[in-house]
C-alpha cells in the first residue's frame, strides 16, 4: 500500500444508506441513526447518505440536512460520513455543498447533472466550481442511466489532475474500457468505485478500488468480505462468494432502486418504511419472489 492508499480517508466499501421514512413518509431520524450503527457493526468503512439509494430527489435541503445531522450524531467519529450534495444546478449544489460541509462530514459526493444534458465542458466547470467552494474531499458519480448523459474519461480525468480535493469517482456508466481508462491514467491516490455491485469485482481487477454499495444495506457483512477478498488478491474465493449473492444483486434492481431494497429490509425484520412518490412500494408478487431470492442466499 502506498502512502497515498494508507492516507485515503474512506476505505473500498461504502454502503449508500437508504433514508428511513415513517408510516406517514416523514423522515425517520431514529432509524436511520440505527441503520448507520447497524452498517459500522457489519464493518462498512464509511457511509454515503442520501444518493440515489437514499431517494435524493424526494429529500428537500432542509430534510437532508435534517439526516446528515442525525447520522453524524450516531456515528460519533466511527467512520467517515460522506454526505451526497449534488444537483442539476451549480449554484445550488455549490451553496449547499458549503452548508453541508459546515456540519462536520468528511467528504461530499457530487452526481452528473441531470435533465440538463450539459457538454463535457459543462461538466467540468460544473464540478470545478463545487470542489473549489469547499475544503473537503469530493467523490464524482458518473451514472449516464439516471442523467442521460454520460461524463466520459477525459472529462473524470481532467478533473482528477487539476483538482487536488477530488479525490475518487463512483462509476455506474458500466463501460469497463471506460473505466480501465480512468483507472489506468488517473494521478496516484484518486479512486474509482463501482457504482454497481455487480460490477464490482471487474472493477477491482482492472485496478479499481472498490465499491458504493446499494445491496451495502441488505447484505453488508457479504458484500464486505467479496472486497476484503478482492483488495487482498484472493479472487477464486471472491467470485465465489460473488456469484452466491450476485441473484439477490440483480433482484434489488428489478424495479426502481431503493424499492426493492426497502422490501428487502422490511422482509430481514429492519424495517426502513417505504418509498416517497413517484416510486411505490414493492408489489405482493416482487415480494414474494425476493424472499425466494433472500432465502437462496441464506439470509432469510
Amino acid at each position: 500500500m502506498s502512502k497515498t492508499d494508507a492516507a485515503y480517508p474512506f476505505g473500498r466499501f461504502i454502503p449508500a444508506m437508504i433514508t428511513p421514512f415513517t408510516p406517514d413518509l416523514e423522515l425517520d431520524l431514529e432509524r436511520a441513526q440505527q441503520l448507520a450503527d447497524r452498517l459500522i457493526r457489519a464493518k462498512a468503512d464509511a457511509l454515503l447518505i442520501n444518493g440515489t439509494t437514499g431517494e435524493s430527489p424526494t429529500v428537500f435541503y432542509p430534510q437532508k440536512i435534517q439526516l446528515f445531522k442525525a447520522v453524524l450524531s450516531a456515528v460519533s467519529g466511527r467512520v467517515p460520513v460522506i454526505a451526497n450534495v449534488g444537483d442539476n444546478c451549480t449554484a445550488d449544489s455549490l451553496d449547499f455543498a458549503r452548508d453541508v460541509a459546515r456540519l462536520g462530514v468528511d467528504g461530499v459526493m457530487c452526481v452528473v447533472p441531470y435533465y440538463n444534458k450539459p457538454p463535457q465542458e459543462g461538466l467540468y466547470r460544473h464540478f470545478k466550481e463545487i470542489a473549489q467552494a469547499i475544503d473537503l474531499p469530493v467523490i464524482l458519480y458518473n451514472i449516464p442511466g439516471r442523467c442521460v448523459i454520460n461524463m466520459e474519461a477525459h472529462t473524470t480525468l481532467r478533473l482528477a489532475h487539476e483538482l487536488d480535493n477530488i479525490v475518487g469517482i463512483k462509476e455506474a456508466s458500466g463501460d469497463l474500457e471506460q473505466i480501465a481508462s480512468i483507472v489506468d491514467n488517473a494521478p496516484l491516490g484518486f479512486k474509482v468505485y463501482a457504482g454497481d455491485d455487480e460490477i464490482t469485482l471487474q472493477l477491482m481487477e482492472l485496478g479499481g478500488w472498490g465499491v458504493i454499495s446499494t445491496i451495502g444495506n441488505v447484505a453488508p457483512e457479504h458484500m464486505k468480505q467479496i472486497v476484503d477478498l478482492a483488495a487482498a488478491g484472493k479472487w477464486d474465493k471472491a467470485h465465489s462468494a460473488h456469484d452466491h449473492l450476485l441473484p439477490l444483486m440483480r433482484e434489488l434492481f428489478v424495479t426502481a432502486n431503493p424499492i426493492m431494497v426497502k422490501q428487502a429490509m422490511r422482509l430481514l425484520s429492519f424495517d426502513c418504511g417505504g418509498v416517497r412518490l413517484p416510486l411505490v412500494d414493492a408489489t405482493p408478487e416482487q415480494s414474494a419472489h425476493l424472499a425466494t431470492v433472500l432465502k437462496d442466499a441464506d439470509m432469510l
